[in-house]
């Protein structure tokens, strides 16, 4: 098996995990900030993948690395625990516990655009002949600089994905819990109740099917975004 594609494996796997991390420890802060510790108490409040990983081995560990091997980049999946009584009592502070999640990766990926930028200006940085999802800047030199920009690409758009998968209205995503913030606390703890009922994978195909013909838009965008310009079509 190639090497380099198992060091970009390696890359791929630090950075999605990471990034799931950071996805659920929002979730658990902003209910532990809201009243709510359940996830605090798990020990998800926090940067170590563990909690997480204990919690959703299947979602943190086996399909990230079958989803590379057979698609060459990964998905997967995490949760943090709350207490739907608390959901009940405060429906508005749910809903900005389910959006603290996708703002999570919206800051990583905005940090990871500013650092590719910040490499470009510096000349370590250029932009490439064709962006892909594991190459949206390149090296001016090889070694640590190329190790950079790889992992700065991957940082950028799976951040991307994971942040405006998320935000979908579909339970169970976190957009689905998300809009509550704009209804009145009565009307959301009523929808809360509906929600509850789940949809489990039905609703997660039918969000990644939606999902699967917007996201070349969504990308190209943050193409230009980061590299204004350019007009990538």
């Amino acid at each position: 098996m190639d090497p380099q594609f198992l060091i970009l494996g390696l890359i791929w796997y630090i950075v999605f995990l990471f990034s799931t991390t950071c996805h659920e420890g929002a979730h658990a802060l902003a209910a532990k900030w809201g009243g709510d510790p359940t996830a605090s108490h798990g020990g998800q409040v926090s940067l170590n993948p563990l909690p997480h990983i204990r919690r959703e081995p299947l979602g943190t560990v086996v399909v990230p690395i079958v989803s590379y091997f057979w698609m060459h980049w990964m998905i997967g999946w995490a949760s943090a625990p709350y207490d739907p009584d608390w959901q009940a009592r405060h429906p508005r502070r749910a809903a900005w516990m389910a959006l603290a999640g996708p703002a999570a990766n919206f800051i990583l990926f905005l940090l990871s655009g500013l650092a590719i930028r910040l490499g470009m200006l510096l000349g370590v940085f250029h932009e490439p002949i064709r962006a892909t999802f594991t190459h949206m800047t390149e090296a001016s030199v090889p070694g640590a600089a190329g190790f950079a920009a790889t992992f700065l690409s991957i940082f950028y758009v799976l951040n991307l994905l994971l942040g405006t998968f998320n935000l979908i209205p579909v339970p169970p995503l976190d957009g689905s819990n998300g809009i509550a913030v704009l209804m009145s606390d009565e009307i959301a703890a009523k929808y809360f109740s509906w929600n509850r009922t789940g949809f489990g994978m039905v609703g997660m195909l039918l969000a990644w099917f939606v999902y699967d013909k917007i996201f070349p838009y969504i990308f190209l965008f943050a193409l230009n975004v980061l590299y204004p310009g350019s007009h990538y079509s």
